[in-house]
């Protein structure tokens, strides 16, 4: 496991005795992966800068235990808010919070399962993964010259199933005659961080035809892009703006505000306004989650396909359109 400190900053106020410290346990991958995990890390960066916070991460390593490295933090007694990131988190961290009920905890992409409470100490994040990953199906379907698009994803999981089916929706929308190729990673949470099964998964798409690949797999996504760099192709990245990582390839990327969603949890608990056992959920109303549109990519995505995807998310919206999410 790797280990890292960071303090600087103001003044606490006087809901919090002395400095807020934070401890936040990655998803596979860790830092570096350019999308989810990074975005967790600037909620971190802006709350040490704005509020004055102090934080420890962890970076879970092969086989890493996350009981473990979230008990760590549990038994400290200068941390005060503890974050999972990640779906893969469910489970531990919610025996977490009812072990250590003076502690407060959030878990991004907690798994939802309404007929169980949650611990009143542990606020489940969740993102309308659906409502952008059908606008980018939509663009894909628009955009696509060969008429075949494909999906790569990491660990076959009902969130990412998520991803996958919303994007097939999104696109049979644009283009109902438009062909799918889909492609997993693997089925364990190592399927987030192998970039070399990325790029063997969509180099077989782009041979089969496929001119655009939507991936949701972490940093598994990077051989995706390498793929498409080589075979002249195009990709949509997720959950970041990734089209640093392959310019002129990524025509757009699905974006979800995990950084906001960390920042604000972390303020929540510094003014003393924390309340857990609740759903916090980000979608397309709220800007939780979007497409980008930038001076980056914008010449990527012609004006009447703009239109056309801002129509969509209207409705959407407004709920006009239903989107399958399994």
């Amino acid at each position: 496991m790797v280990f890292f400190v960071s303090s600087c900053g103001k003044k606490e106020g006087s809901t919090v005795t002395g400095k807020l410290k934070v401890g936040l346990v990655f998803d596979v991958g860790g830092r570096g992966d350019k999308s989810f995990n990074d975005a967790a890390y600037r909620g971190l960066e802006k709350a040490r800068q704005e509020l004055g916070i102090e934080f420890e991460y962890i970076e879970p390593g092969p086989g890493a235990d996350r009981e473990a490295a979230l008990r760590q933090f549990a038994n400290r007694s200068d941390i005060s808010v503890i974050f999972g990131i990640g779906f893969i988190f469910t489970d531990e961290i919610t025996k977490m919070a009812v072990e250590y009920p003076d502690k407060k905890f959030a878990c991004v992409d907690y798994t939802v399962d309404t007929s169980k409470t949650l611990p009143p100490n542990l606020v489940a994040i969740e993102f309308k993964e659906e409502e952008g990953s059908f606008l980018v199906g939509a663009i894909a379907g628009y955009l696509t010259k060969s008429n075949k698009v494909g999906f790569v994803g990491g660990m076959e999981s009902p969130l990412i199933k998520k991803f996958q089916v919303s994007y097939e929706a999104g696109v049979k929308h644009a283009n109902p005659n438009c062909q799918i190729l889909i492609g997993y990673a693997g089925v364990t949470g190592d399927a987030f961080k192998n970039p070399g099964k990325g790029k063997e998964l969509a180099m077989g798409q782009y041979s089969d035809g496929v001119d655009i690949i939507y991936h949701a797999s972490g940093v598994t996504g990077l051989g995706v892009f390498e793929a498409a760099r080589e075979m002249k192709k195009f990709a949509i990245g997720v959950d970041s703006d990734q089209n640093d990582e392959a310019p002129g390839i990524v025509i757009t990327s699905m974006i979800k505000v995990v950084d906001v969603s960390v920042y604000d949890i972390i303020k929540e608990v510094k003014d003393g306004t924390f309340k857990g056992g609740r759903v916090e959920t980000f979608g397309l109303k709220s800007k939780g989650v979007d497409y980008v549109y930038s001076d980056k990519n914008k010449n990527m995505i012609p004006d009447e396909v703009r239109t056309k995807v801002e129509a969509i998310r209207k409705e959407i919206i407004e709920g006009k359109i239903t989107i399958p999410v399994k």
